[in-house]
């Protein structure tokens, strides 16, 4: 079974440096196949046992990071399988015109309904949303009302926002692409 694990607040700033090279071995000592990344964002794709639960290969993602990292990193685990259905559901706007689109996965034992709650409250400017099971995903439509959405004004002020992790759209077309085989 194909996994997809996406590590929250690595490689910013200088802060909170993973060698991807290095967690491909660790993932892979943990008795994980197939192990690659993605840039250097913490984009983690691997195989794991058919018969092992979700909670179970999450868990031991996590717990391999937890050995060899000093700094608590959060991350969201997602079945290969999840994450292309995901996509598959995206409303028409993700794919059209849209000058910046971005997905917040949520991380293991985030309240999905808090996040919800608190994007539904903002007033949104020239942008959409969808709420999706795996992730919240943002499209921003003109570059140059970029600076008045909430995304800009509101987003990095949430309780929520240090639990959620964000990828680009082409990000998260190009891990779409990978678990294709494309």
């Amino acid at each position: 079974m194909e996994y997809v694990a996406l590590l929250r607040g690595i490689n910013v700033g200088g802060n909170n440096k993973v060698v991807m090279s290095e967690l491909r071995e660790q993932v892979a000592a943990g008795g994980f196949g197939h192990v690659r990344t993605y840039i250097n964002s913490g984009n983690l794709i691997f195989e794991a046992e058919d018969d092992a639960s979700h909670e179970d290969v999450a868990q031991a993602v996590e717990d391999v990071l937890t050995r060899h990292y000093d700094f608590p990193i959060r991350l969201a685990v997602l079945t290969g399988q999840d994450y292309l259905a995901q996509l598959d559901e995206l409303p028409d706007w993700w794919h059209g015109k849209v000058a910046r689109r971005d997905a917040l996965f949520y991380t293991r034992g985030l309240d999905r309904a808090h996040v919800r709650e608190r994007i539904e409250a903002m007033e949104l400017g020239d942008e959409a949303v969808h709420f999706g099971e795996h992730a919240v995903f943002w499209g921003k439509f003109d570059e140059k009302s970029f600076l008045k959405t909430a995304y800009h004004k509101r987003l990095l002020r949430e309780d929520f926002y240090s639990q959620v992790t964000i990828r680009s759209g082409s990000t998260v077309e190009k891990i779409a692409a990978l678990l294709s085989g494309d």
